[in-house]
């Protein structure tokens, strides 16, 4: 005899495992990433994932369909954005247990972000920083993500511009550097490269990402 309780309960079960079965994609979470920076088309993140359109769409209509990401129509183009707060708070909560419980992931992460011992400083001491006065804060993203929203007062240098547009930060002023998020390569990339052609430059512990969510001053617009 069928037991209408525990039909209803593996029902639910089975609920809670589809948006589980959504982020079992390293891609699939590259995306969430990217989305954590703002709003996107297919073709923009396609690019910035380093996947062809046919399957970061596939990738993106799985998240769709889990509702961990809405979509606006402009035209012919669909953007694409975090369906909230409470995904991107998933998100950082996934990696940070991974990398609490799976040995795997300190060494992969390390394999990624290299471990050098550049000093590093927490958001609030950012802040305080700022307030003070006498520091630079540097962005590395691409300029389109600093468009949709930076640390207010930061200067936009793109990481792959960096080596030549150095000379436009002080020399004798201490640059705090940052980047998407805790794991973004960008801001370890270019702290090696400033101490390299002897700055002063030291990192953000995490990023926009979790700047964000821990509701901090954000500014959207182009370069101030």
């Amino acid at each position: 005899m069928v037991d209408p309780e525990a039909e209803a309960k593996a029902r639910l079960y089975d609920a809670f495992a589809a948006s589980g079965k959504a982020l079992a994609s390293g891609k699939r979470l590259e995306l969430l990433d990217l989305l954590a920076q703002g709003e996107r088309t297919v073709d923009a993140l396609a690019k910035a994932a380093g996947l062809n359109l046919t399957t970061a769409s596939a990738h993106l209509q799985t998240l769709k369909q889990t509702g961990f990401v809405a979509t606006r129509r402009e035209g012919v183009r669909i953007h694409y954005r975090l369906a909230g707060d409470d995904v991107a708070h998933l998100f950082t909560l996934l990696r940070k247990v991974a990398e609490r419980h799976r040995a795997a992931v300190p060494v992969a992460r390390d394999a990624y972000l290299g471990r050098d011992a550049a000093a590093e400083i927490t958001r609030e001491e950012l802040l305080a920083r700022v307030e003070a006065g006498g520091v630079v804060v540097l962005d590395v993203r691409p300029a389109e993500e600093y468009t949709a929203g930076h640390i207010p007062g930061a200067v936009s240098i793109p990481v792959d511009e960096l080596a030549d547009r150095i000379g436009e930060l002080p020399e004798d002023t201490e640059i705090v550097v940052y980047c998407r998020g805790e794991y973004c390569v960008f801001a370890h990339d270019a702290v090696r490269l400033l101490t390299d052609r002897g700055r002063r430059a030291i990192r953000l512990t995490d990023g926009m990402l979790e700047w964000r969510l821990a509701r901090m001053p954000v500014v959207a617009g182009g370069p101030e």
